[in-house]
């Protein structure tokens, strides 16, 4: 039976320190920061990747993405008005779902902005270095370019540095710098594809059929291209919320901005760069969309087509916004990965040194954390083409448990004010729940795969450190578990061969695929059974409240492998009723998750000190 209560001591939400945080910044300043954290190296380079994946009719798959995280937004507008706190979104588990789900959803979510930070950084060098080869900042493997060592890691370091610097001197710094590179960041991609459209060559669109690579093709675009990745920044919006003047009203229409300006320009750009996609300058044949990614065109795309198109000046200055842009992004999603940082040590989930706040009002030691793990994302792993699939994804894990969270909340907490409420929410919830794990299962079997096995790692941390700090579980046992578990998983998942892998597939010598993923289920099973024996009874409720969300997790990684977009020749699964199995299972893992929710007394402490 799911629990309907839990100890108040179970759940720490310290509300008050999150007034140190100043409320100074507008609404147009945040709609602005919304706006940056969207167009980022996202536009640069997704335009080419989206129709390497789904030919002309890439365009339908910004149009339908920019559906589908509008009704995924939806809790979140309701959620951001009703509890306005920087690093919202970490927080909201936490409070619906208990800890584990928390550090689980959370965890994955810092981790993901942190990432996001790098590949802002990993863009700008990237077409640096298509301008300038000889700083040798890249190097080639497997056809895809990644940093090289010792200049591209160093060159990252800087500029990950100049992030830091800029978000160090405070919000109202940072938002009104923001505004004016923002407006930069409008005109600079509308102009783009204004001059894209004189070479417009409309035969791109009919010569080998507008769905060359089926309707499959165009849901896989979504989160597999950097489409996903261009539409997620909308969230930062609350990542900001505890910072912002009056945010019941401007949370919502915050984020509806966010997602409704950059369609409007994305869409323009796709239709623009198709267009005027010249085969020969690109070193292809005709109509050989998934070559792109492996052609003279790859580093660097719309500078690319600006030359071909006779707009070579152009380019240079594009060249310009391709470090502007990125940057830009990425020094906002430091900001959030920072705000992340304080609130999971606000939740009780990290050490309370991260709360600490210089006189600029920024969480200074949140910041150099951030920056510090940031700087691991620049090792030499995959490209910004692999790497954006894997970093997309996770940042879809996090906005999974929105909806089951504004439902949750409406029934363990309905005297708190909610200034904008869904309305027909009993359908928008569910709904908004089965469109994010959609867009996860199109991502394919090897990103799925790698995130889950980064998501689960991330088990004995909380085992070893928060449920220790609760005194759920004595400190021998919890690291006893902890090492037990952590060796057996990285174990397991080393010998899958498909962990982080450059080419995106398995490595030689391996697991068969299949053997692989049940080593994988019995390791889960089996350690969650020794984690619940060893649990007090309220850590047994963390951890039964956090079943529904590992569990579905396991399940669709197993649609995935026997569906459409998995490794198997022949799938079980044929493309197009491969998504009736995941609809049943995301409306089975909805309702689940609302069952096995918790009821928190500190949501109401929490409003009523903030």
């Amino acid at each position: 039976m799911a629990p309907s209560s839990i100890p108040s001591e179970a759940v720490v939400l310290q509300g008050t320190s999150s007034e140190k945080l100043t409320r100074s910044m507008s609404l147009t300043n945040l709609i602005f920061l919304g706006l940056s954290a969207q167009i980022g190296s996202g536009w640069l380079f997704a335009v080419l990747s989206a129709a390497g994946a789904a030919g002309p009719a890439a365009i339908l798959s910004w149009v339908l993405a920019a559906l589908l995280f509008g009704v995924i937004a939806m809790p979140w507008m309701e959620l951001g008005a009703m509890l306005p706190r920087s690093g919202g979104p970490v927080r909201y588990p936490s409070l619906s779902h208990g800890m584990m789900t928390g550090w689980l959803v959370g965890g994955a979510y810092w981790i993901a902005t942190i990432a996001v930070t790098t590949l802002e950084a990993q863009a700008v060098l990237t077409y640096v270095s298509s301008k300038w080869p000889e700083f040798g900042l890249m190097h080639e493997v497997d056809g895809l370019d990644i940093l090289s060592w010792p200049k591209g890691i160093f060159a990252g370091i800087a500029l990950l540095g100049v992030f830091t610097v800029l978000n160090i001197f405070g919000i109202k710094m940072l938002s009104e710098a923001n505004r004016w590179i923002t407006l930069w960041k409008i005109a600079i991609p509308t102009l783009t594809f204004i001059l894209l459209f004189t070479a417009f060559r409309s035969s791109n669109f009919t010569e080998t059929g507008f769905f060359t690579m089926g309707f499959g093709g165009v849901l896989h675009a979504i989160p597999a291209t950097g489409i996903a990745f261009a539409y997620l920044g909308f969230r930062q919006v609350l990542d900001f919320g505890g910072e912002c003047k009056n945010p019941q009203r401007n949370i919502p229409i915050a984020i509806a901005a966010s997602i409704l300006i950059p369609m409007v320009i994305y869409l323009a750009l796709q239709v623009a760069f198709v267009g005027a996609l010249d085969w020969p300058a690109a070193g292809l044949s005709s109509g050989e969309w998934g070559s792109l990614l492996s052609s003279d065109w790859a580093s660097a795309p719309l500078f690319q087509a600006l030359i071909a198109a006779g707009f070579g000046g152009f380019g240079t200055l594009l060249l310009i916004d391709a470090i502007v842009s990125p940057a830009a992004t990425g020094w906002i999603f430091l900001g959030s990965a920072t705000r992340s940082t304080y609130a999971l040590s606000e939740q009780g989930m990290a050490s309370s040194l991260l709360q600490r706040i210089n006189r600029f009002a920024v969480p200074w030691i949140s910041l150099v954390v951030s920056f510090a793990v940031a700087c691991l994302f620049l090792l030499p792993l995959p490209s910004w083409y692999r790497l954006v699939s894997i970093v997309s994804v996770a940042l879809l894990l996090s906005y999974l448990v929105g909806s089951s969270s504004m439902m949750v909340l409406r029934r363990t907490a309905p005297e708190l004010p909610r200034p904008f409420k869904l309305r027909n929410a009993g359908f928008w919830a569910p709904a908004s729940f089965v469109a994010t794990l959609i867009l996860v299962y199109v991502a394919g079997f090897s990103t799925i795969l790698n995130l889950v096995i980064v998501v689960f790692a991330g088990i004995p941390v909380f085992v070893a450190y928060i449920a220790v700090q609760q005194n759920w579980v004595n400190r021998a046992r919890a690291y006893s578990w902890s090492i037990v578990f952590l060796a057996t998983w990285g174990l397991v998942s080393w010998k899958g061969g498909w962990f982080m892998t450059v080419s995106g597939g398995q490595r030689g010598g391996a697991f068969g695929t299949l053997t692989y993923l049940i080593l994988c289920t019995v390791v889960i099973v089996v350690g969650g059974f020794a984690l619940y024996a060893i649990c007090s009874s309220t850590g047994r409720l963390h951890v039964s409240g956090a079943t529904w969300f590992v569990t579905l997790l396991m399940v669709l990684l197993f649609i995935s492998f026997y569906g459409s977009y998995g490794p198997i020749d022949e799938p079980i699964f044929r493309e197009g009723w491969d998504l009736i199995p995941v609809v049943v299972v995301g409306v089975a893992g909805y309702y689940w998750s609302i069952y096995s929710a918790f009821q928190a007394d500190e949501v109401r402490k929490d409003n009523s000190e903030g």
